[in-house]
């Protein structure tokens, strides 16, 4: 018994370290006020910390209890699009706050067409997700 409540407060913890790590990341390289600022809606700032969060539990917890989930097919399709838009957001957030993209096109003396690099990342990644789905074993 003394064992188990052990292991159940080390992982409570471990989890609680891991996803404030996670949440500082995310706050360190701006993703909530870029978001807001890009679209205009500095107003509801603390709405898009608010779904940040709730969306760092709801994560956590499908995790956890691996619950049956309702939708089949539409609902999968659905949370790999917004999954997505979440993994190049962070992914090009950072690749900004790094300054990786004004230094590589510097480097290749890019003068026109930043926005087609941009897509032609985007469009790797997605193709070697496809990939990896769908024909990896």
């Amino acid at each position: 018994m003394f064992q188990t409540i052990v292991l159940i407060f080390i992982g409570i913890s471990a989890g609680f370290a891991v996803s404030c790590g996670v949440f500082a990341f995310i706050s360190m390289i701006g993703i909530p006020p870029r978001l807001a600022g890009r679209t205009h809606t500095a107003n509801h700032i603390s709405l898009y910390e608010t779904m940040i969060i709730l969306g760092g539990i709801l994560g956590n917890l499908i995790t956890i209890l691996n619950p049956d989930v309702l939708g089949g097919k539409i609902a999968l399709c659905s949370f790999g699009f917004f999954s997505g838009i979440f993994v190049g957001c962070m992914a090009l957030a950072l690749a900004e706050v790094l300054k990786a993209i004004p230094v590589f096109a510097h480097r290749i003396s890019l003068r026109k067409g930043m926005a087609w690099l941009v897509v032609a990342t985007a469009a790797g990644k997605f193709c070697g997700a496809f990939y990896q789905f769908f024909f990896s074993e």
